[in-house]
């Protein structure tokens, strides 16, 4: 039971496909009953109806529809208890020095503002129940790197807004944390997975020389909402098969 989400209520934002759509599954698996989101409505609507769940569209760059989110969220399930918050972008690659700052603007509002906003919009429901928070950042939040500008700077601002609001939540009962996955084979990562230059030296950087799974990570988002991570807060939960302690040896 210590690991049982049943009669809790989640919205996860980007959870039509990858580790979105893995988190969601093993929710509902949990026992939680989960608002499917992302920005294409199409894409949305199957999806809640593969799992048999609530849908709703929502462009995390507008306001108004990440408060209709969340209304039609608390409207549909009665109450919200789990905040995931997933929905993000790549953006251009390349160094800060030849940066499109407009690619760069897109890149931060997507990753990083629409978690604020919508952490804001949240909370209230959130400290009804002593709910809680989860913040999908990045193993490349952590680490240098001279090609990944904004979404690693995104990254490490969805960290660190993690642990300000497990702060500013934790008198009301209510816990923040992030997950910070690293090379997760998922639709998007298809490309990078059949390249083989590129696995052999992304794998020898990591000790158990193998890419995640969307279900790995979604393990992690379980056991944050759960009964057995109830007195972790604050905390940015790194799974990535070693990648960041390694010394590549």
């Amino acid at each position: 039971m210590m690991f049982s989400l049943q009669g809790r209520r989640a919205l996860i934002t980007g959870s039509t496909r990858g580790i979105g759509r893995a988190m969601a599954e093993a929710m509902i698996a949990a026992g939680a009953q989960v608002v499917i989101s992302s920005e294409n409505e199409a894409d949305t609507a199957a999806a809640a109806a593969e799992l048999g769940q609530t849908g709703i569209a929502c462009d995390v760059r507008d306001d108004d529809a990440l408060a209709a989110l969340v209304s039609g969220t608390v409207e549909a399930l009665g109450g919200l208890d789990i905040l995931v918050c997933n929905a993000g972008i790549t953006g251009k690659a390349g160094p800060f020095a030849s940066i499109d700052m407009g690619d760069y603007a897109q890149v931060m509002a997507i990753n990083l503002r629409s978690q604020v906003v919508l952490a804001n919009l949240a909370a209230p429901h959130l400290a009804q129940r002593q709910g809680c928070g989860i913040f999908i950042a990045s193993l490349s939040g952590l680490r240098g790197n001279g090609a990944i500008n904004a979404y690693a700077l995104a990254k490490a601002g969805v960290a660190q807004l993690a642990r300000n609001l497990a702060v500013e939540w934790g008198p009301k009962g209510v816990r923040a944390n992030a997950i910070s996955p690293g090379f997760i084979a998922t639709e998007l990562s298809a490309p990078l997975l059949a390249n083989e230059a590129f696995m052999a030296r992304r794998m020898t950087m990591t000790p158990l020389r193998r890419p995640g799974t969307p279900q790995e990570v979604a393990g992690a988002a379980v056991f944050l909402a759960s009964a057995a991570g109830g007195f972790v807060t604050g905390h940015n939960l790194v799974v990535d098969g070693g990648t960041l302690i390694t010394d590549g040896s």
